[in-house]
């Protein structure tokens, strides 16, 4: 007989949570990091250039009271998380992005394009390798910093969102490994497996969140006793991709709708950032993302994503850097103590 684990959300507390104290004169800055594949490197190239100009190479973790970050950005907020810089989780995009989607060429990517109709294109295993170089047996609620980071749970068919312990509450994934949560955020369907874990199937957290934003804020307002006016959000993006109702998709069928998937994606993190603009103000978000493409990198590009994004990082931060660095670089964080026994 098969196993199947009860829902998470029928453990979960159904009153307010007890908010924990916050310094009125203290701002809480989140960063919040959108899924998007290979250009993953987008984000961590904005990071690491961020840390280069300003920080003279410390870790920009220390400068964010909580990080969200959804597939390729809850990889990118994990790695902050353990200690990492944005400059060596860049580097670790570039040096190992052809492991995990390996370039090829034109009539390999009809094959794959051909294959996605039926199964995954890519191997679990060498992200998974990498990941275990990069944080061992390190246990999620080992974190340096607090986490948010979005999956989906396809036993059950429900949204699940990887939380540290920074609030009395909150106990289910302290003991989760690293690695685990990953995978299980990065899990995206047509390029990965989805990801078996006790009982439960992981999947990418992009299909309901790839903007994570609004998680990380709803967690901090639940959370902590403050003012709303308090928050400060840095959310960075993976490059826009447009998409318009034009005249053969008022009418048209799968094949002209075949961008759904996409659309999807950019209206939920366009409504989540419209959600954080009412609630905290525009002035309080500050958004960097690539320019509206009608030519989108793929999101296992790698060869374009290489070549590209680095380059339209060092642009975004040549143009809002010093906004970025006056509004959230001023001053180290106090880390959370989650109290948290491994092993």
């Amino acid at each position: 007989m098969t196993f199947i684990p009860p829902r998470r959300s029928d453990g979960s507390i159904q009153t307010m949570r007890v908010p924990l104290p916050w310094s009125t004169d203290k701002p809480f800055r989140i960063l919040s990091i959108d899924g998007g594949g290979i250009c993953g490197i987008l984000p961590a190239s904005i990071l690491a250039e961020l840390e280069d100009r300003f920080l003279e190479g410390e870790s920009i973790s220390n400068y964010f009271d909580m990080i969200a970050g959804t597939s390729t950005g809850g990889i990118i907020a994990l790695g902050l998380a353990k200690g990492l810089t944005a400059g060596r989780i860049r580097d670790f995009y570039v040096e190992k992005g052809p492991l995990i989607f390996p370039p090829t060429n034109a009539i390999g990517r009809i094959y794959r394009r051909a294959v996605r109709f039926q199964r995954y294109i890519y191997e679990r295993k060498p992200l998974e390798e990498e990941l275990l170089r990069i944080f061992g047996d390190t246990a999620f609620g080992e974190a340096h910093t607090r986490l948010c980071i979005p999956a989906f749970e396809g036993t059950h068919g429900e949204p699940w969102i990887y939380k540290t312990p920074h609030h009395p509450d909150y106990k289910r994934d302290k003991f989760a490994s690293m690695v685990t949560v990953g995978l299980a955020t990065a899990a995206a369907p047509t390029f990965f497996s989805a990801l078996p874990n006790n009982g439960y199937i992981m999947v990418d957290g992009g299909l309901w969140a790839n903007n994570p934003v609004m998680n990380a804020l709803v967690d901090v307002l639940a959370c902590f006793e403050l003012d709303r006016r308090q928050i400060q959000i840095l959310s960075l993006g993976c490059g826009e991709t447009a998409f318009k109702v034009d005249a053969s998709k008022t009418t048209g069928g799968l094949f002209q709708w075949r961008k759904a998937i996409t659309a999807a994606m950019r209206a939920q993190s366009k409504n989540a950032l419209g959600q954080a603009f009412l609630l905290v103000g525009k002035n309080q978000v500050m958004r960097l993302d690539a320019p509206e493409s009608i030519n989108p990198i793929e999101l296992d590009d790698y060869c374009r994503a290489r070549d590209e994004l680095p380059l339209m990082a060092r642009s975004l931060v040549e143009a809002s850097g010093h906004a970025v660095a006056s509004s959230f670089l001023t001053r180290r964080v106090d880390k959370p103590k989650f109290h948290v026994t491994i092993g």
